[in-house]
């Protein structure tokens, strides 16, 4: 919640007048439970969509950095209040297994994924193939740097806002 890319990410969202949620999973930081490999955190997901329906009542745009990527596209992409998704640093590698997020492929809504041009979790060539099976709409874009956009968030917070303005309205 606290990380550079997630802060960023946040700052570029709120330019265009977004409100913003940031939280931990269950586990993290001083956040309450413990870890679930992803099962639970789809949970907590859709009780963050659950609270920006009942504060806002406005379409949701969904931004997820590395594991919160992974979770937040899975839980976003099938839920009806949420209009477009980002995935930043979107892990398709790691923990000695490669991940498809085959689930892309039926979620029709604009998703914008990007990630450094040296990131380990989305090494080129295997991000590029699971965002080529995503369905349409979709963009990726490739910032210099690593999984953290080291050096570069201006670059990434850039592409994040590039991205809105010719995507989204605006509330």
């Amino acid at each position: 919640m606290h990380n550079k890319v997630v802060f960023h990410a946040m700052k570029a969202l709120r330019s265009f007048g977004f409100p913003v949620l940031r939280f931990n999973f269950r586990g993290a930081g001083h956040s309450q439970g413990s870890h679930d490999e992803g099962r639970g955190e789809m949970e907590d997901v859709r009780a963050a969509l659950d609270w920006l329906e009942r504060e806002f009542h406005l379409p949701i745009v969904f931004a997820g950095f590395s594991f919160g990527a992974s979770v937040g596209l899975r839980a976003c992409c099938p839920d009806a209040r949420v209009a477009a998704l980002i995935g930043l640093g979107t892990p398709v590698a790691f923990d000695g297994r490669t991940h498809a997020l085959r689930f892309l492929g039926n979620c029709a809504k604009p998703k914008l994924f990007v990630s450094g041009t040296h990131d380990e979790f989305g090494p080129a060539g295997m991000l590029e193939e699971v965002v080529s099976r995503a369905a349409a709409p979709k963009r990726l874009v490739r910032v210099a740097g690593d999984h953290y956009f080291a050096g570069h968030l201006d670059e990434m917070r850039q592409a994040i806002e590039g991205w809105v303005s010719k995507t989204l309205a605006p509330p």
